[in-house]
């Protein structure tokens, strides 16, 4: 009997980091038989229910991000060491055929204990510039490959570093929606399939920024034939109902409709629903928005030390998929960018039309399928040494499946 191969993921504490690595477990399932898949995933509840939905073991640790004051720093120190001696006790229990670091302060444990063991060690990076984990991690020695979705994030990585340009995998369900079957989403989300969609969203937990700015313009901007779809996040969700609300009844439905959803977990369908989507500028989210060949106004989150969401979206932008409004800080200085830029492409339908075929133009369809090819062509070519000794030298024989 075939003894059956584990894949572990290292990473979490948001949709953008575990999407990705669950599109490349999606693939690995299919491919191969028996086959396991972990993650080793942050303490947050929204990792146990996105992982739990997924049908994925997930497994916390009690790493934590680096605090900014100093006095935290033992604790800090503490959990990683913590993190570090669970994933050393796991990989000895049963070592993983890979270890892929999903990104965030939760991929560093397992990727530094994978190292150590000599275990294939891989890093997921969707970022056009790698956030603070990634670039620590992109030093050390064994490191089998970095799968970056875009070419200029070699620029941000030593020139040593094992980067494979993959694109950012997608889940599935954003290319599976046939065009024929629009209307009646639209209509589902309660929707006039006769006019065009504005999508607006930030992350899973919405966008305070984007969310105010839309409210002021709901009022003053012109969205005749046009609706808006606000994913607003839970926090927001009754500010902007009733804002919107206020412009309906003085303008008239046909000059402003709109319907606010906290969250919706049919974010395929919304996307596709759109005929414009104003959105914060997360790999992950961009890849999603390529995807589906959508033209996009970004708003990059603005308090991050690196600004890799304003990175992120200017891959977008020099490629014309994308215009870009920087985040003021203010809701009336949001207000009136995002208005100055929203207003021109709302009635321009020809525009749109080339943002949307330069988004496809970016799109890289194989993405999960090529990093997983990399995953197992690693496995079977493992070395056959581990550097503490302590580890059978391979992992078992992976049995393909094949079409």
């Amino acid at each position: 009997m075939t003894e059956r191969v584990w894949f572990v993921f290292g990473g979490g504490g948001t949709g953008g980091h575990l999407f990705p690595a669950l599109s490349v477990a999606d693939v690995l399932s299919a491919r191969c038989g028996g086959v396991d898949v972990s993650f080793l995933c942050t303490q947050r509840p929204m990792d146990a229910e996105l992982l739990r939905a997924a049908k994925v073991e997930a497994i916390p640790q009690s790493v934590r991000p680096i605090p900014s004051r100093p006095w935290q720093w033992p604790g800090c120190l503490l959990r990683w060491r913590e993190s570090v001696g669970l994933c050393r006790r796991l990989f000895a229990q049963r070592r993983p055929a890979a270890v892929v670091g999903a990104g965030g302060y939760a991929s560093g444990p397992p990727v530094h204990a994978a190292l150590r063991m000599g275990i294939p060690t891989f890093l997921l990076n969707p970022d056009a510039v790698p956030g603070r984990a990634n670039r620590y991690l992109a030093k050390r020695r064994g490191l089998a490959g970095i799968f970056a979705q875009w070419e200029v994030t070699r620029d941000h990585l030593p020139a040593a570093a094992p980067v494979i340009v993959t694109g950012c995998p997608v889940r599935r369900a954003f290319r599976e929606v046939r065009r024929s079957d629009v209307p009646a989403i639209v209509q589902s989300f309660g929707l006039d399939p006769g006019r065009r969609t504005l999508l607006v969203t930030g992350a899973s937990q919405g966008a305070r920024t984007i969310n105010e700015a839309m409210m002021r313009l709901a009022g003053t901007l012109n969205f005749a034939g046009w609706q808006v779809l606000h994913l607003t996040g839970p926090a927001d969700a009754d500010r902007v109902g009733a804002a919107y609300a206020r412009a309906k009844s003085s303008l008239g439905m046909w000059r402003f409709h709109g319907r606010v959803l906290a969250f919706t977990e049919r974010m395929a369908e919304a996307v596709a629903a759109a005929d414009l989507i104003v959105s914060r500028a997360g790999a992950s989210t961009l890849a999603e928005i390529i995807a589906a060949g959508k033209p996009s106004v970004l708003v990059p989150y603005p308090y991050h030390r690196d600004q890799h969401q304003r990175h992120n979206a200017t891959v977008l932008v020099s490629a014309g998929a994308a215009l870009l409004v920087d985040d003021a800080r203010n809701a009336e200085m949001n207000a009136n960018r995002l208005g100055s830029v929203l207003a021109p492409v709302l009635a321009d339908d020809e525009r749109r039309t080339a943002m949307a075929e330069a988004a496809r133009g970016l799109d890289r369809v194989d993405s999960a399928e090529r990093i997983a090819d990399r995953l197992l062509s690693a496995v079977e070519h493992s070395s056959e040494r581990s550097p503490d000794g302590d580890l059978p030298a391979h992992p078992p024989v992976l049995s393909r499946q094949t079409a």
